[in-house]
């Protein structure tokens, strides 16, 4: 179908509309007309992703140059992203279509067809492999000595873009990953660079967050994105912590042991380069000497990881005369990497401000801060002037080059945090040094800077009016948006006690009180019995899990719910899980029914969806507060205090509740599906806590369901269930009409231009 809103023309790739998506439409061109940035709170399962295409692309067509930036945080959502922009660009006018061009873009470990290079395990194995096979200087090498082998993909790749960008260009369509591969396949080219190169003239790229966020990949991917763009960060409720963790880095004793087998290894190659090509490391120095960090235009294939710190923050001026030399260099990097061995001797936790770190260093090392800050720089330099194609191996001196050119770069927003053992696990000694950054919004800052639109968006941004501060930035419009439905297909209760009256919580003080575990281990066995197909528990920590399914195992509890339904468990090993997920998708397929035990934070909390008979009913076993005692937790929320008046408690409520709010809204997918959510403890029947859950939640949490006990949820839950099986009209009639047609717009239109 297509539509106007106000005088654009909007093709959408679906005949019917529902109310929500049509006013999330009106609200996003209203800040793209404002040229500004905007938070957009949407229900989940109510087509966001069809909307924000729909409406962008349309856009662009209108406004061209415009191109759209969409950022998602896993494979599996640019997928899906991706087969929703093909749905579209299906539906559009065949003269668009024709010059229109998306492509996902992801690692060298999705993208790579060169079997020789994907035998490797992981993805920087995988980065090290095609290196070996493309780098310039192996290449140079090949031409002389035929028997080096080359990627031949790349090879037949490289020879078609000689005769210029025409060669080479991607033809009109959608190409998700599988595509590219195969387009590479046909042709024999490699489809990652094939992708590096296309970014630059697609009109649409679905790529990850760090290629946005992480400055160590963003200057080498992003750099040369033009202003006109819109960038949309898609289920972007933990969008802090992704910046936090761009600009964190951790050494531990191993990585301080790697980067002396590192720091051995380079001293070797700076030895067998004196004796056999002096020249180079000679060019090199002149070059330093001159004030170039780096070379002029590297090939493609050589550029490694860029600097970590923001562009805005790079020293423009010449490498310290005391670190030009290699050797010299690398005497400094010995000196620093022993210095940081002494630190993590410490029998207590120390704290202390980059500033009086770097003076610590400069005092005992004898390495200043102007040094500090371009050791990552100056490291890259030398690697690629030594010709080391192994990257993967040199990890561990990279992360400590890492570290030395934040901690020298910022004197604010940053903590240098050193912890002898896990607090959680006093008696084992894991001696780790943390670089932690506390203020999100620098690295989201040159993104807001450089794109004239920027949305971010989620089902769960409630309370939406902490972004802005936490991300230092104005949006044009923020808003939240509610899900028009037919029926209550949604129910949402708040448990605060057991059929015997005690309270439950997970409350430090509560949470291993036997009645507490056993009114909880009651709860779960009373909705086994009731509530058909599956049943999906979320926990607040993994340890505390473990707890508590043992302490059910030994109650005997455990054996009781597997009369009536299989129990699956999430683990931290990622193959485990996915392992239990799909026989648990196999064990409600075939009616068995089955709980899923999981985390909240965890993988399947945050990107796994339990839509229609995968999930009936979720449980939220207490509240998820973060580990209140962690040294880091606490320099950012004091941090957050003094900066942006924010604080503790509220910082760690809405971080608590969004996550919550996160695990439960697995449970709808689509306005056909239906589901409970029971928040399983007290402190939600506290209006301060309960009022940071998403409106679309609270606007069915009746006040009838705010205090409950065991028998009366499983009876709300019964009636909830009789009411579901019932047939319903699924467009709505009259006013509450949820699915809206071409002609019902056509008549919202004129109704509006009719009251002005």
């Amino acid at each position: 179908m297509k539509f106007q809103i106000d005088e654009l023309m909007v093709y959408f790739p679906y005949p019917h509309i529902y109310p929500e998506q049509f006013e999330y439409m009106t609200e996003l061109k209203r800040s793209l007309d404002a040229r500004g940035h905007a938070l957009l709170e949407m229900p989940t399962g109510t087509g966001k992703t069809a909307a924000l295409l729909s409406l962008i692309v349309s856009y662009s067509i209108a406004h061209p140059p415009l191109k759209l930036i969409y950022c998602t945080r896993t494979v599996h959502e640019m997928e899906k992203t991706l087969s929703e922009l093909r749905l579209l660009f299906s539906h559009l006018p065949e003269s668009q279509a024709k010059s229109m061009l998306a492509l996902g873009l992801s690692s060298r470990k999705n993208l790579c067809i060169n079997p020789v290079a994907l035998s490797s395990s992981s993805r920087d194995s995988v980065d090290a492999a095609c290196r070996s096979l493309t780098a310039s200087w192996v290449r140079n090498a090949a031409i002389e000595n035929p028997s080096i082998p080359l990627c031949p993909f790349f090879e037949s790749f490289n020879r078609a873009s000689e005769s210029g960008i025409e060669g080479i260009l991607l033809p009109a369509g959608v190409y998700t990953l599988g595509d590219l591969r195969q387009f590479g396949r046909d042709k024999g080219w490699c489809p990652y660079f094939l992708a590096r190169q296309m970014i630059r003239y697609a009109n649409v790229i679905v790529y990850s967050y760090q290629y946005l966020l992480d400055p160590k990949v963003a200057s080498i991917i992003s750099k040369e994105m033009q202003k006109e763009c819109v960038v949309i960060f898609d289920e972007a409720h933990n969008i802090d912590n992704v910046c936090i963790e761009a600009l964190s880095v951790s050494v531990r004793k191993q990585t301080l042991e790697g980067a002396t087998r590192n720091l051995n290894r380079i001293s070797q190659e700076i030895e067998r380069f004196k004796a056999t090509d002096a020249g180079k490391l000679r060019a090199e120095y002149n070059r330093l000497v001159q004030g170039l960090a780096q070379r002029g235009n590297l090939a493609i294939t050589d550029a490694w990881l860029a600097n970590p710190a923001l562009p805005s923050d790079i020293l423009k001026e010449a490498v310290p005369g005391n670190i030009r030399k290699a050797e010299h260099f690398l005497a400094v990097l010995k000196r620093l990497v022993q210095y940081l061995k002494s630190r993590l001797l410490t029998e207590s936790v120390e704290t202390e401000s980059p500033v009086s770190f770097c003076s610590s260093v400069n005092t005992q090392a004898g390495i200043d801060q102007k040094m500090l800050k371009f050791c990552y720089d100056r490291l890259g330099s030398l690697m690629l002037t030594l010709e080391i194609t192994d990257t993967d191996e040199f990890m561990h001196i990279q992360t400590v080059c890492d570290f030395a050119t934040l901690v020298g770069t910022y004197a604010k927003g940053f903590s240098v945090i050193i912890e002898p053992y896990d607090e959680r696990m006093p008696n084992i000694p894991d001696p780790v040094l943390q670089l932690t950054c506390h203020d999100a919004s620098l690295a989201i800052k040159p993104v807001f800077d450089r794109f004239q639109s920027v949305i971010i968006t989620s089902g769960t941004l409630s309370p939406i009016d902490l972004y802005p501060k936490l991300l230092n930035f104005n949006p044009v419009i923020s808003r939240s948006f509610t899900m028009s439905l037919t029926r209550d297909c949604i129910c949402p209760m708040v448990l605060t006690r057991g059929s015997d009256q005690l309270p439950v919580s997970t409350k430090f003080d509560m949470r291993s009180d036997p009645g507490v575990v056993r009114n909880y281990g009651r709860l779960l066995l009373e909705m086994v019995s009731a509530v058909p197909d599956g049943i999906v528990c979320f926990f607040v920590s993994y340890s505390y899990m473990d707890g508590i399914v043992n302490s059910w195992n030994e109650m005997g509890i455990l054996q009781d719910v597997m009369q009536h339904k299989l129990v699956f468990i999430e683990t931290q090993d990622v193959v485990e899980t996915t392992l239990a997920l799909d026989n648990y998708r196999k064990a409600c397929d075939c009616g068995r029914g089955a709980v899923f035990f999981s985390v909240a934070r965890g993988k399947v909390a945050e990107g796994i969806d339990f839509d229609r008979h995968y999930g009936r009913l979720v449980i939220m076993f207490g509240v998820p507060f973060q580990y209140t005692l962690s040294k880091i937790l606490l320099a950012r929320l004091e941090y957050l205090r003094e900066t942006f008046q924010i604080k503790e408690g509220d910082f760690l409520t809405f971080d608590a509740l969004r996550q919550a709010a996160q695990c439960v809204g697995r449970v709808i997918r689509s306005k056909a599906d239906y589901g409970m959510m029971i928040f399983a403890d007290k402190r939600y029947s506290r209006h301060d806590k309960r009022s940071k859950l998403p409106g679309w939640i609270l606007s069915h949490l009746h006040d009838a369901h705010l205090n409950l006990s065991t028998d009366m949820a499983l009876h709300i839950a019964r009636e909830f269930l009789r009411r579901m099986a019932q047939p319903y009209d699924k467009a709505g009639s009259g006013v509450k009409k949820t699915l809206l047609s071409e002609e019902d717009l056509q008549k919202m239109t004129e109704n509006d231009t009719g009251m002005f």
